[in-house]
């Protein structure tokens, strides 16, 4: 059976979604992915919205879409997805642990592109359940955008590694090239932002109720930052992997690490206390690349 898609003609309202969200409980007996794809066709850039996002990440103000910007608009058709019934999973627990970003081509604000999410590669971890949330971007159905988000469903008490293909945290992290102190702002800045508004995020109490003592950041909030830190210095097309390591609690002081063999950029975040990483990655020069998959048409 094909993937079925399925065309949205305006993007979602996020409040019915976190409603729902809220009030999802359980995971399906048999759990299974949705087989569909939601298409969003013609997107344009809000420049000012653009702009705000700039400045909460710290990315200069220009033409061009930062490659973690897309990922801020495909975010209501993940949304979607992800809150339908047929979706295995409260979305309430679920953690965010890799994301992967293949930019094939510059995007601009001028552009208006196709935004398709589908969720796949449902797959055990020693942890519990893996899977993995594809957004695209398309124009004339060529891609020129990727996201692939890795989320784990927490079931098992195994360690947590990254995956065998993922970035591996050094024993001991290198100088940092810069550090960086993050207010306590940058939670609720970027859920307001971002539209992603985890509780988790934005409120210490809330973040208390799962486990955390303070309000954390959000890791795609830190990868932003890490490719803003690199600015200037990144080819047009690349793939930026990371993998999200122990949460920064807000307010932090932080280490940024970069290091470059001419072909390869590793990038790492850590606590400037413990060296404890909570985030390593790796920027690889995309070639005439494909994306996460075909388009959907």
């Amino acid at each position: 059976m094909g993937t079925e898609v399925v065309e949205l003609d305006r993007p979602p309202r996020l409040g019915p979604l976190y409603r729902a969200a809220a009030l999802r409980r359980g995971t399906a007996a048999d759990p299974r992915l949705p087989e569909r794809a939601l298409v969003l066709r013609g997107v344009r850039v809000d420049r000012e919205h653009m702009a705000e996002y700039d400045r909460v990440c710290g990315f200069r103000l220009r033409d061009e879409l930062p490659a973690t910007y897309p990922h801020v608009l495909a975010f209501p058709l993940t949304l979607t997805l992800m809150t339908g019934a047929d979706f295995p999973f409260p979305l309430l627990g679920l953690v965010h642990v890799e994301n992967r970003i293949q930019v094939l081509r510059p995007l601009l604000s001028s552009d208006a592109f196709d935004v398709a999410v589908r969720a796949e590669a449902l797959r055990p971890h020693d942890r519990g359940t893996q899977l993995d949330v594809v957004a695209t971007a398309t124009i004339d159905d060529e891609p020129v955008w990727s996201s692939r988000s890795t989320y784990l469903r927490r079931t098992g008490t195994g360690s947590d590694r990254s995956t065998p293909d993922g970035p591996k945290e050094r024993a001991r992290p290198p100088r940092p090239s810069a550090t960086w102190r993050i207010p306590r702002r940058t939670g609720p800045d970027y859920a307001a932002v971002s539209g992603d508004r985890n509780p988790i995020h934005t409120s210490r109490l809330l973040a208390k109720a799962f486990g955390f003592p303070r309000a954390i950041a959000h890791g795609m909030w830190t990868k932003a930052r890490c490719l803003a830190g690199l600015e200037g210095r990144l080819p047009d097309t690349y793939e930026a992997h990371v993998a999200f390591k122990l949460p920064i609690l807000l307010p932090a002081t932080v280490g940024f690490s970069t290091a470059t063999d001419g072909a390869r950029w590793t990038i790492g975040v850590h606590d400037t206390r413990t060296g404890k990483p909570h985030l390593t990655g790796s920027i690889d020069t995309v070639e005439g690349g494909h994306g996460s998959g075909p388009p959907v048409r």
